[in-house]
């Protein structure tokens, strides 16, 4: 029986690449999504295809009721997950003194306030498995060495760091990792609008792909993964 993992984020980008990854790897995956419909239908599409289950769930990860209420509805009628991976977010770049509060608030409350929202309904049922669990979160660069125009994405991801580790000593003991991804310059939608050469700060001289994040996200679900926990990993190539 195919054990389940939840990709917050999963119609585009990184989050896409990892769920058709995973069910590559063999798991089944519940596609979250929040406005992109047409795009996570596609992506469950492409996993029943290669014959694993896939399940749509939409949900605003800021919005803690609602997230949380889904959520339950979903294990109460599916069972615990496995895995979870928390790729969903966004940012709103602005320099520091002309940044909004609006602009502040709501990268916080979707990008670190998401962790709390989507994890809090999540853990104590993979606890109540009794079996191995995984947990994937995406930080970012930014959340590691900062980046102009961003303190509310820096100050976001670098809090998703601090609040993985200290999940990951709570759940150690429950063989249930906790473990962080720090991508660098990845080639999405989100970096469509950059204005950097990327050549002459990217010692690799090139963006990452979607699918080079997604095989490092495949390793930490897997069972060669079991003593890898609280830890930040960077694909970046080589930017810090």
């Amino acid at each position: 029986m195919s054990q389940t993992i939840l990709i917050t984020g999963a119609s585009r980008g990184i989050g896409r690449a990892a769920a058709l990854r995973l069910a590559r790897d063999g798991f089944d995956i519940v596609v979250h999504y929040r406005h992109s419909e047409t795009q996570a239908r596609a992506v469950a599409d492409e996993i029943t295809s290669m014959g694993q289950k896939a399940r749509l769930l939409p949900f605003d990860v800021g919005a803690r009721d609602e997230a949380r209420a889904c959520l339950e509805a979903d294990i109460a009628e599916h069972g615990a997950y496995h895995g979870v991976v928390l790729n969903a977010g966004f940012h709103q770049d602005a320099p520091f003194p002309g940044m909004s509060d609006e602009q502040w608030d709501s990268v916080l409350n979707v990008d670190l306030g998401g962790f709390y929202n989507v994890l809090r309904p999540l853990v104590m049922p993979m606890i109540q498995r009794r079996k191995p669990g995984r947990i994937v979160v995406l930080s970012s660069a930014a959340g590691v060495i900062g980046n102009r125009g961003q303190v509310n994405y820096g100050a976001a991801k670098g809090g998703l760091i601090a609040a993985s580790k200290s999940l990951a000593l709570e759940l150690a003991k429950r063989k249930i990792t906790v473990n962080c991804i720090a991508p660098g310059w990845v080639n999405t939608d989100m970096t469509d609008d950059i204005d950097v050469d990327i050549k002459k700060i990217v010692p690799m001289q090139r963006m990452g792909e979607a699918e080079e994040v997604a095989g490092v996200i495949s390793f930490l679900c897997s069972e060669d993964s079991s003593y890898v926990t609280r830890q930040v990993i960077a694909v970046n190539g080589g930017l810090f």
